[in-house]
């Protein structure tokens, strides 16, 4: 999953959305130095990434790309599903696409001195290139891969992966519904652990 699920996934909570975003750039058990909520957001982000990678209908639409992206394969894939979510937005949430964006650009800019380095160096180009909208549109999610080309010198040209985006696409949408309705159940509880894992280890 790429940064519009993870978001999403967090619910309605600022923190947990802060944290579940930066959680790529926290290291081990440095994510105890931040504030509970944002934890429970680190936490939660891992939780996605491992209900992700090991779940059979991820690995069967990954599996269409390792032949020719190798590693890259669960990166383009992660940006392919959250091309999904967008592009069907109005299906998960009440509030458009746009606004929820524009909402959550003015949390990071509130809570920049939260972020990570590495956040905070990401978050100007994210919010100048709006790449959470960008996510919903074929022409957004070209220009997205051709981003994440340059920033890995070019080794696997994974804007080229939408010749395979387009070919299985029906499949590949399919596969995120039903992954995607299981994963948000799983975060649901995920949540509801932590909660009750952090209130007890503060008594």
């Amino acid at each position: 999953m790429n940064f519009l699920a993870h978001i999403y996934l967090s619910g309605e909570h600022d923190l947990l959305k802060i944290g579940n975003f930066m959680a790529d750039s926290v290291r081990g058990k440095q994510y105890q130095t931040f504030p509970l909520e944002i934890q429970k957001g680190i936490l939660l982000h891992r939780f996605i990434d491992s209900f992700t990678d090991t779940h059979p209908l991820y690995r069967q639409s990954k599996h269409r790309l390792h032949a020719k992206y190798g590693h890259y394969s669960g990166v383009i894939m992660d940006i392919f599903y959250d091309h999904f979510l967008a592009k069907n937005w109005s299906r998960y949430s009440a509030t458009s696409l746009e606004e929820y964006a524009a909402d959550f650009y003015a949390l990071l800019k509130e809570k920049h001195s939260w972020l990570t380095e590495k956040a905070q160096h990401m978050v100007p180009y994210m919010i100048a290139r709006n790449w959470l909208v960008c996510y919903s549109s074929l022409e957004g999610l070209e220009k997205i891969l051709f981003q994440m080309d340059r920033r890995t010198q070019q080794r696997a040209q994974m804007h080229e992966a939408m010749i395979e985006l387009k070919q299985f696409y029906t499949e590949f949408e399919n596969e995120f519904f039903v992954f995607f309705d299981e994963l948000e159940l799983a975060c649901q509880e995920k949540k509801a652990n932590l909660n009750q894992q952090f209130t007890h280890a503060s008594d």
